[in-house]
């Protein structure tokens, strides 16, 4: 009989927008034993994970935790809660993630107003507060930094004029929680969604999310509890409820925040390795600093600028909403895109990102996310790159774009010293 070859793994740099590479030590938490999901020891880990994510999340929000499934299963967790047949939903769409929102909005019956700018360009907040004004929806949902365009939407003048005029906001923020700063409560953000994947530097496979007592109000009202894992008594009044039922089980943040409480929902069965993951990672994020954390993903973005720029590269979009995770690179005329990632990820073994539908073809996207974000990646990719844009027959400036990259390096250092002395 022919038996299985033991699964092997390449060596990877992964510089795309996501996923990224994971802490050493989260995958060496993720190994640990398994516990039962309602072990006192591991009910301890989820309410000490509860915590971390309300540090990190910058919120005073009482429920702050993961949903099982990558970003996009909280992202629909939120809306199908919250969103009901016929509720009137804003959804600004700067890219291709504004779309995503208002699949699922549409999905949950929602009357959808969709407003669109450039890719590449952001909304400027009164455009926003104007259309909302216009409008009057229950919901305003966006997306906080877009991977696909590689721009950052201001969002704390729009948190504040939904406040005013009593509209939730929503809030993905995939890209940019723990990259980045991200204040929840500072910029009336009703509820938020991350994502594992990306620069909590976690596996894919959990959306962290918060909430405040205006999204929780909705919630209460639509709750309903499957039958049989409570007694008729504590069931009742349900009946009255069905028909504003969350359509979703899987997904039912009413049930879900059961399960995180002192209720302990058996609701499903918790992904345990997971949460292990998730909390070493959070550990780890709260140890360096969250503005540290914030200086090193600035830091390595301008010495990847600084080093595409003095190769000779041009980047894409508004260089003054840029992301600070994401950056965006115009593909040389004349220059195949998906031939250069081909080459970088097969003999180099780094892989970056091509794009989505008006850009596909056009850029190339390096993202510099959590662990992945370090200076020997950043030098590694610059150096590959230009090898292989050469080989590709690029005009590129030869090795200038390493120097370029260890220059600011070299000054940020310099500075380091003399703040130090």
């Amino acid at each position: 009989m022919q038996q299985t070859q033991a699964l092997t793994i390449p060596a990877r740099t992964i510089m795309t927008p996501g996923p990224v590479e994971a802490e050493p030590s989260v995958l060496r938490a993720m190994s640990s034993s398994i516990l039962g999901q309602f072990d006192p020891s591991f009910t301890h880990i989820m309410n000490e994970t509860m915590v971390s994510l309300r540090k990190v999340l910058q919120t005073d929000n009482h429920w702050a935790f993961p949903v099982d499934g990558t970003s996009r299963a909280g992202i629909e967790a939120m809306l199908c809660s919250v969103i009901e047949e016929g509720d009137r939903v804003l959804i600004p769409c700067f890219g291709r993630f504004g779309y995503l929102l208002t699949e699922i909005a549409e999905r949950c019956g929602a009357d959808v107003h969709l407003i669109e700018c450039e890719w590449g360009k952001v909304f400027e907040p009164e455009e926003v507060i104007a259309e909302i004004k216009k409008i009057q929806p229950k919901v305003v949902t966006m997306v906080h930094g877009d991977t696909s365009t590689g721009r950052m939407q201001p969002l704390k003048e729009i948190g504040h004029a939904c406040r005013e005029m009593d509209a939730l906001f929503i809030v993905d923020a995939v890209a940019t929680v723990a990259g980045t700063e991200v204040k929840t409560d500072e910029w009336k953000i009703d509820g938020l969604i991350t994502g594992t994947q990306k620069c909590l530097s976690v596996p894919s496979g959990m959306a962290p999310l918060t909430y405040n007592h205006r999204i929780e109000k909705i919630l209460k009202e639509r709750k309903s509890i499957e039958r049989g894992l409570v007694s008729p008594s504590e069931n009742k009044g349900n009946s009255s409820k069905i028909d504003r039922r969350i359509r979703s089980n899987y997904l039912d943040l009413s049930q879900l925040q059961d399960y995180w409480g002192p209720a302990r929902l058996n609701h499903h069965t918790e992904a345990t390795s997971m949460v292990y993951g998730l909390y070493e990672g959070l550990r780890i994020i709260l140890n360096e600093g969250l503005q540290n954390r914030f200086d090193r993903h600035r830091m390595n973005e301008q010495a990847l600028v600084a080093g595409l720029q003095a190769m000779g590269l041009s980047l894409f979009g508004d260089p003054t909403v840029k992301l600070p995770t994401v950056t965006c690179v115009l593909i040389p005329e004349k220059v195949d895109g998906e031939s250069v990632r081909s080459m970088l990820l097969q003999e180099f073994g780094i892989e970056i990102a091509s794009s989505f539908g008006p850009l596909h073809g056009k850029i190339l996207r390096i993202g510099t996310m959590g662990y992945s974000c370090q200076k020997r990646n950043i030098l590694l990719t610059l150096s590959a790159l230009e090898a292989v844009l050469i080989r590709h027959d690029a005009n590129v400036n030869k090795g200038h774009g390493v120097q370029a990259a260890m220059d600011v390096y070299q000054e940020r250092e310099m500075k380091a010293e003399i703040v130090q002395g």
